[in-house]
């Protein structure tokens, strides 16, 4: 579903009002919402009020949406932060420690596509795996040798699917100004989407001083989500490469991608041991876009226990509507109109 999908169903009814706000400016200057998310943070506050996503409070959304139960004291995470926002309203669904500053590991990949894509650098030129590429901090092993040759596509494509380090770190070297100037870039952007609380350090996510909060990285997955590159790449199941004439097969890091009881438009995972295990998504949950933000679970398993937790509790508020929103609108109201 795409942005402009999104906003030919808004002007139908089909969405609630409020979700506008991500369009309109673009309408207004003429220009489409990609490239409204690239201009100046200076011009972005001429034509935008605050996000309603960066609100305090539980109900965020626009003048047309009905108010959303809070649902976090009903929820016991493991994680250590966590948000989960309706995507359309802007509502916030789920909340714990949404500002705490934390490191994210490999979730930064994620800005690291976007400032790639921002750059319109090609994605059919090849690029060589390098010895300064291999030569990284805390190296977990990489199947990726040394004088591989692979398009800056499939470096995209391997580390957003599979988290791979050093496809992440030749992007970032093959930049033009170096990997100096990708980290600068980085942060620019970071500055542009109203990141306040994250810093950018490389761009694999191996070094602990790259640092965001939940609530910084629902606006990081809300603009990854619309760039088809990465919605496609982040979730694609597998992936096969040949390398020095023998074939590599890459599978996704997400273990959810592979689960057929979720709809994910958007997925990335992150791990070391400053961070803990963290994952971002966009899902369809009972036909509602949301986006989850996990940070900081204890072991691998607990990553995947609190996103099914989540999913559950959304899908339970869908089934079994609230009293208040029984009496407004009759047992057959649609999820829209019963947010959580």
């Amino acid at each position: 579903m795409n942005a402009f999908y999104y906003l030919g169903s808004l002007l139908r009814g089909r969405r609630g009002v409020g979700s506008l706000r991500f369009f309109l400016p673009g309408l207004v200057i003429g220009l489409s919402p990609v490239a409204l998310a690239d201009s100046s943070r200076q011009s972005l506050e001429q034509y935008l009020p605050a996000s309603p996503l960066i609100a305090q409070g539980s109900e965020v959304g626009g003048p047309s949406s009905r108010p959303m139960a809070s649902v976090v004291q009903s929820v016991r995470l493991n994680s250590s932060a966590a948000m989960v926002v309706d995507q359309v309203s802007g509502q916030v669904l789920i909340e714990k420690n949404a500002d705490a500053e934390l490191p994210i590991a490999s979730i930064t990949k994620l800005m690291t596509a976007l400032v790639v894509l921002d750059a319109q650098l090609s994605l059919d030129e090849k690029v060589i795996i390098t010895r300064s590429d291999a030569r990284l901090e805390k190296n977990p092993p990489s199947r990726l040798p040394v004088g591989a040759r692979l398009t800056r596509g499939e470096l995209l494509h391997l580390a957003l699917m599979s988290s791979e380090n050093r496809a992440a770190q030749a992007l970032g070297r093959s930049y033009p100004g170096g990997l100096s100037g990708f980290v600068r870039a980085m942060n620019v952007k970071a500055v542009k989407l109203g990141m306040a609380s994250s810093r950018f350090t490389e761009p694999t996510g191996l070094n602990a001083g790259n640092v965001s909060s939940p609530r910084d990285l629902i606006r990081l997955v809300e603009e990854a989500y619309l760039h088809p590159e990465i919605r496609r790449y982040s979730t694609a199941k597998q992936l096969s490469i040949k390398v020095r004439g023998r074939t590599l097969q890459f599978r996704n890091s997400n273990a959810l991608v592979r689960a057929d009881r979720w709809d994910l438009g958007l997925s990335k995972t992150g791990f070391i041991r400053d961070a803990g295990r963290c994952l971002v998504m966009q899902a369809e949950v009972e036909s509602r876009p949301v986006i989850i933000v996990i940070l900081d679970a204890q072991g691998k398993r607990h990553r995947v226990r609190d996103a099914e937790t989540i999913r559950k509790v959304l899908i339970q508020k869908a089934v079994a509507p609230s009293v208040e929103g029984r009496s407004k609108t009759g047992p057959e109201q649609s999820l829209a109109r019963n947010p959580v």
